[in-house]
């Protein structure tokens, strides 16, 4: 195992907020493997780059040597963590979890060595304790306590309905880290509540409690809202090569940074050349495509890595996409009026015009349906003829 400041290094690279470090130091210095704990709940078949940020990190445990606990929700996924939203988000069946767990697991040890990983489902310890044990679990939390949770006590002052099996979600997120003896657990910073919730019950059951490291929320492809397949602005691990590399080389200059800070396993101090060869003039079109093909070669192959590449070339005509391009947010309409918004074309006759004869592009595609519409979330490089580009953010 490295040195204490070394991995410290490595664990708060790209981190939010760690708490409480001292604790971390401590029990690092103790020199055996630490017990290193993420929770997903399976509520769609496919994991996208936002949710790779804490399996980056949880990658980042094992080259440390710790022993990493990947918690598939196979319980609570059928409750519904509320978190972020203004409403109750419905469970799913049982049968929609154990589907949705089973994709996870095959998709997650394309980051993770599957020889160092403990996969975990919570119903394991769920199912056994019955009614009563919830019953138990729920009389060591208040209503009161429940309502500092930000998204409850917004909701309970706006007089929206709280279903009480809400209450029940923090409750067990937290006991799943007395169930699985957690020393530190890995969270989304919209996550706190919940992880400190943890540290709590930790200390009732007895247990030393856990430090709580958070990383941020990845910004979607529009650059503002978390990615979510809610919002169409994500990149799925799963989605073909072409398409991954294609909206890889969609984001802002700005936001690729983000997305290096998060998603590549470069060292810190590449991707700090990086940023100091861009700023010397470097095109930073040359390290986005080197951000691409790292991640198309992650969750595919570094031969279909090359051949995206190439086929993202091919369809931008060998460098005929321009270093820099006027960005807009537009709402979503359809493809004719889009092209009107971003000054494009000087009206949708002509939109409709260009789009028959095959003179309008969306991210290097030709475009023949005059009545495609764009969805919110997307982002888009819009292209007329050879020399018109602007790239798009839907609202």
């Amino acid at each position: 195992m490295t040195d204490i400041q070394s991995q410290l290094s490595l664990i708060n690279r790209g981190s939010d907020e760690l708490l409480i470090e001292a604790e971390l130091v401590e029990r690092l210095k103790g020199g055996h493997p630490l017990r290193i704990k993420a929770g997903f709940d399976p509520t769609a078949p496919d994991l996208h780059l936002g949710h790779t940020v804490l399996i980056n990190k949880l990658r980042h445990f094992q080259e440390l040597g710790h022993h990493v606990m990947f918690l598939i929700g196979d319980f609570t996924g059928m409750i519904g963590d509320p978190t972020g939203k203004n409403v109750t988000r419905p469970p799913l069946s049982r049968e929609q979890i154990l589907a949705n767990a089973e994709t996870y697991r095959e998709q997650v040890f394309k980051i993770l060595d599957p020889d160092r990983t403990e996969v975990c489902f919570n119903s394991s310890w769920f199912e056994p304790i019955g009614a009563a044990g919830m019953i138990r679990l729920a009389a060591l939390h208040t209503v009161a306590r429940m309502l500092e949770r930000d998204d409850f006590s917004k909701r309970y002052a706006n007089g929206q309905p709280i279903a009480i099996h809400e209450f029940l979600y923090p409750l067990c997120q937290g006991y799943d880290s007395v169930a699985m003896k957690a020393d530190v657990e890995l969270g989304g910073t919209d996550q706190k509540f919940n992880l400190l919730v943890g540290r709590e019950l930790q200390k009732h059951y007895g247990q030393r409690p856990q430090c709580v490291l958070m990383m941020p929320l990845l910004e979607g492809l529009d650059g503002t809202n978390k990615m979510s397949k809610s919002l169409g602005n994500y990149i799925g691990i799963a989605e073909p090569p072409k398409e991954i590399f294609g909206k890889l080389m969609s984001i802002s200059d700005d936001l690729m940074w983000r997305y290096y800070d998060l998603l590549s396993f470069r060292s810190g101090s590449e991707i700090t050349v990086f940023r100091r060869e861009v700023a010397a003039g470097r095109n930073p079109r040359d390290v986005k495509v080197l951000l691409a093909q790292e991640i198309v070669a992650r969750f595919h192959s570094a031969a279909e890595a090359i051949a995206a590449l190439a086929d993202f070339e091919a369809r931008f005509q060998k460098g005929a996409l321009p270093d820099e391009m006027p960005e807009f947010a537009l709402p979503a309409a359809s493809i004719a009026q889009i092209l009107k918004q971003a000054g494009l074309v000087a009206s949708t006759s002509e939109a409709l015009r260009m789009i028959d004869g095959g003179g309008v592009r969306a991210n290097g595609e030709r475009i023949a349906d005059k009545s495609l519409a764009l969805a919110a979330g997307d982002t888009v490089v819009l292209q007329v003829g050879k020399r018109k580009f602007a790239r798009v953010t839907l609202l």
